[in-house]
């Protein structure tokens, strides 16, 4: 028995020793695992806020892009800026905008050729900015690169912007009045192609009462009123906008309508194609690009036909008693903020218009300036007389329809006046702005900027 024991001893210590070196090796496994998984923790950890670091960078370069984007937008120059100056216009405008807006945390820097805003802060606490830097690449198109930085890291957004024109949509509307409207009688605003033609806009800042439609008149578009307090008033049965009466007219008014750019009128552009001044009193009636002096106030007879340019300068009373036709341009050089109608051109009788196209050869680039017929800030002008069209837009400080004028218009009737427009008697207004100019002769456009956001690239550049 005692070698069979010992046997069997042997064995246990044998079973205990292999079970030992077991489990020394299964502990060694998994604090090798233990600390191949803490490796890893810290190092996703570590990954982890990297990306979190990159991020706010590359949001803070965001940040910075939408500021720009906005400030940028504001920028506007006259359409006959010189090309070669409207990056330093630009310059020189961020600058003068952000110091009026009282903003002291973003300046500007210009070189010329690059203009630079420093390190913006956006958060002090936690070390967030950005900068920006804006390089012409061509007289159209700018190149702006906006680095957000958080802590040590900087990300980079590049987009670009292009000038262009601005549109303006005030030639959106067959009637557009900065001051009210007022229809008494039978008149009829009507659309050519769709009612939309004949939408009317009113300003109307200083009177409650923005329109006034009395009798059997009629607005066949619809009616935005940017007076927010802007009241209607509907006299008659049968005063109507939108095709309907009563209180479903008012659904076809809007009140708080948007804000509506009334481009900047340039009479003296024209001045460029008159050949000689009016010499009056006289015999003659047929008249080609005349410049009526100041104070000279003539009175046209029936049968008076004008080609070309007729340049009106201030003070001076203007008359055509009876019929009139103009193949041309009608311009008044008064000051646009004049709306005490010294200065007046009154159409008596029957305005019979032509195109400048239709003008010959020898009167030059004139044939070019399409889609004005007249324009005269400073001027009431009113019209008595009917018509068959008129080619192109009329624009003036105070406007009036009476007695029996009407016609179709191809363009829109722009009221630059606080003072109220009105339309008496039996007048049908009928517009046809699908021949409109983009622009008409003599608005002068502004030069704006426009963010492309196909452009939109991250660095590095």
């Amino acid at each position: 028995m005692e070698p069979i024991r010992r046997l069997f001893c042997r064995r246990i210590r044998r079973t205990k020793g292999a079970a030992f070196v077991t489990s020394m090796i299964f502990v060694l496994v998994f604090s090798a695992l233990a600390v191949s998984m803490a490796t890893m923790s810290g190092t996703n950890l570590q990954i982890s806020e990297n990306q979190r670091e990159a991020d706010c960078a590359r949001a803070c370069a965001e940040s910075g892009l939408e500021i720009m984007r906005f400030w940028l937008s504001r920028f506007s120059v006259p359409g006959d800026t010189d090309p070669a100056i409207v990056f330093n216009a630009l310059a020189s405008s961020l600058q003068d905008d952000l110091a009026a807006n009282d903003i002291s945390n973003i300046t500007t820097t210009h070189d010329g050729s690059i203009i630079r805003i420093p390190s913006v802060t956006l958060d002090s606490v936690s070390d967030k900015r950005f900068s920006a830097k804006i390089t012409q690449l061509d007289p159209e198109t700018l190149q702006m690169d906006v680095t957000g930085v958080y802590k040590d890291l900087e990300k980079t957004i590049r987009s670009s912007y292009k000038f262009g024109v601005k549109q303006h949509t005030v030639f959106d509307y067959g009637v557009a009045t900065k001051g009210p409207l007022s229809l008494s009688g039978n008149i009829e605003l009507e659309g050519i192609n769709v009612n939309v033609e004949s939408d009317v806009y009113i300003i109307s800042e200083n009177d409650l009462l923005a329109l006034s439609v009395i009798g059997n008149s009629s607005i066949a578009g619809d009616v935005h009123i940017w007076n927010p307090d802007g009241t209607v008033d509907l006299q008659g049965g049968q005063a109507s906008i939108g095709g309907e009466t009563g209180e479903a007219a008012l659904d076809h008014v809007t009140t708080g309508a948007d804000e509506v750019d009334f481009p900047v009128l340039d009479p003296e552009y024209f001045e460029q194609y008159v050949v000689e001044d009016l010499v009056y009193p006289t015999t003659e009636t047929t008249f080609e690009n005349i410049r009526i002096p100041p104070g000279t106030n003539p009175s046209f007879s029936g049968g008076t036909v004008i080609t070309g340019v007729v340049f009106i300068e201030t003070p001076n009373v203007v008359t055509f008693t009876g019929n009139v036709a103009i193949t041309g341009i009608v311009v008044g050089d008064g000051d646009v903020t004049d709306d005490s109608a010294t200065n007046r051109i009154d159409f008596l009788g029957t305005v019979d218009s032509s195109p400048v196209t239709d003008l010959p050869g020898e009167f030059g680039d004139l044939v070019e300036e399409t889609g004005t017929f007249l324009m005269a800030p400073g001027f009431g002008v009113s019209f008595g007389g009917d018509f068959e069209m008129i080619n192109g837009a009329i624009a003036a400080n105070g406007i009036t329809f009476y007695g029996n004028a009407g016609g179709i218009i191809e363009g829109s009737v722009i009221n630059y006046s606080d003072v109220p427009m009105t339309l008496s008697g039996n007048n049908d207004l009928f517009f046809n702005r699908s021949a409109d100019t983009e622009i008409p002769a003599g608005f002068e456009p502004e030069i704006v900027l426009r963010y492309d956001p196909a452009s939109y690239s991250e660095g590095p550049f």
